[in-house]
C-alpha cells in the first residue's frame, strides 16, 4: 500500500507508514464512488435506451441460432428457459467455438454462455462500462429478477456517451 504522505511502498493491512509513521489504516477500504452520480457515468440505463432483444431455448439446433442471427442483422441471444435467462449466444460464441464442427449435431447449449453476467435497469452507465470491462463482454443481458427485459451493447454505451459528449 502506497503511503499518501511519503509515497514510501508499505505492506497491504500495515497501519502506519514503516517510512514516516503516517497512518494507514483504513485507507485500503474502498470508497463508495459518488463523483461520478452527477456525470453521464452517473445515468441509469434506462436513459441509454436498453436494446431490443431476441430469446431462443436451450435446445434450439445451434445451426438455426446462427441463421436466425445472420438473418436478423443481430449479435447476439439471449437463451431462456421459460421466462428465465440462463446464458447468452454470441456471434464470438458461434466464431470461437463453432468454427469446425458438425453444426447439425449441436444445440445452442453446447456453445452458449451459461449463467451470464447481468445488469439491471437502475444499474449506472459506469457499472455497465465497468462489467463490460472487467469480463471483456460486449454484450450484457438486462434482466428484471431472471427474466430478461432486454441488452446493452457496448456500441450503444459509446454511442450514448459520444452523443452526451456534444
Amino acid at each position: 500500500m502506497l503511503c499518501p504522505t511519503c509515497r514510501y511502498e508499505n505492506f497491504e493491512g500495515e497501519d502506519t507508514c514503516a517510512n514516516c509513521g503516517a497512518d494507514l489504516a483504513g485507507r485500503d477500504v474502498p470508497q463508495p464512488a459518488t463523483e461520478y452520480q452527477t456525470t453521464v457515468l452517473g445515468e441509469h440505463l434506462d436513459r441509454l435506451g436498453i436494446g431490443e432483444f431476441r430469446t431462443v431455448t436451450p435446445g434450439l439446433p445451434v445451426a438455426d441460432a446462427i441463421r436466425l442471427m445472420h438473418q436478423e442483422g443481430i449479435d447476439c441471444l439471449l437463451v431462456c428457459d421459460d421466462d428465465r435467462l440462463v446464458g447468452i449466444f454470441t456471434d464470438r460464441d458461434a466464431a470461437a467455438k463453432a468454427v469446425d464442427k458438425r453444426l447439425g449435431l449441436y444445440k445452442v447449449h453446447d456453445f452458449m454462455t451459461p449463467d451470464p453476467v447481468v445488469l439491471r435497469s437502475s444499474d449506472t452507465l459506469a457499472v455497465a462500462i465497468h462489467k463490460m470491462a472487467v469480463g471483456e463482454f460486449r454484450h450484457i443481458p438486462v434482466v428484471d429478477g431472471t427474466r430478461p427485459i432486454g441488452v446493452v451493447a457496448a456500441a450503444d454505451v459509446f454511442r450514448h456517451l459520444v452523443g452526451a459528449l456534444g
